[in-house]
């Protein structure tokens, strides 16, 4: 399998991003929201390197190579969610990933993951990290079950998309599953 790491964003990863993920083509039908300021990126890189306290973004790397060395093959997205209770004490990660087109269909996106919930849970409080996809997205739904998700249920017309509401499975791991990432 491709060695897969994750690093934080360095300011030559962002042009990647722009290319690859800001056209329906690189981010696929099921995730393009339509054009977005082209600059929003940029902007969080130049505020705080793309981390801060309620989340943040982490380059996809794959192939050879310690420290993230490897080619970029996308990224890797949390924030916090608080829709479950007070937002003091009843909050969540919830997360998302976008693979460039090139590196899809070979573990990367479950390896990805998997790395994202074990970094998660060793550098912060929370206790459940949650990942949400479309209906039809069969990929998605056996990267993160591979990653240890389990399946919770479904949001009925929760998205909206293509002048279209959709269906979205909603998926979490809890810090004391026992199949969790390490």
């Amino acid at each position: 399998m491709t060695r897969v790491t994750l690093r934080p964003v360095r300011e030559s990863d962002l042009a990647v991003f722009e290319e690859e993920f800001g056209t329906p083509a690189g981010r696929s039908e099921l995730q393009w929201f339509g054009f977005r300021s082209p600059g929003r990126d940029r902007r969080a890189y130049a505020e705080n390197g793309m981390l801060h306290d309620d989340g943040g973004t982490l380059t996809v790397c794959a192939g050879e190579g310690d420290g993230g060395d490897g080619d970029v093959a996308g990224r890797v997205d949390w924030g916090r969610a608080s829709g479950w209770g007070p937002p003091a004490e009843s909050w969540c990660w919830t997360i998302g990933i976008l693979l460039r087109p090139a590196f899809r269909g070979r573990g990367i996106g479950t390896e990805a993951q998997r790395r994202l919930v074990a970094y998660l849970f060793d550098h912060t409080r929370a206790h459940r990290v949650q990942a949400y996809t479309d209906t039809r997205n069969r990929a998605e739904q056996r990267a993160l079950e591979k990653a240890g998700f389990r399946r919770e249920g479904v949001l009925r017309e929760a998205q909206w998309r293509a002048g279209a509401w959709h269906d979205q499975l909603l998926y979490a791991l809890l810090r004391t599953d026992p199949h969790r990432p390490v």
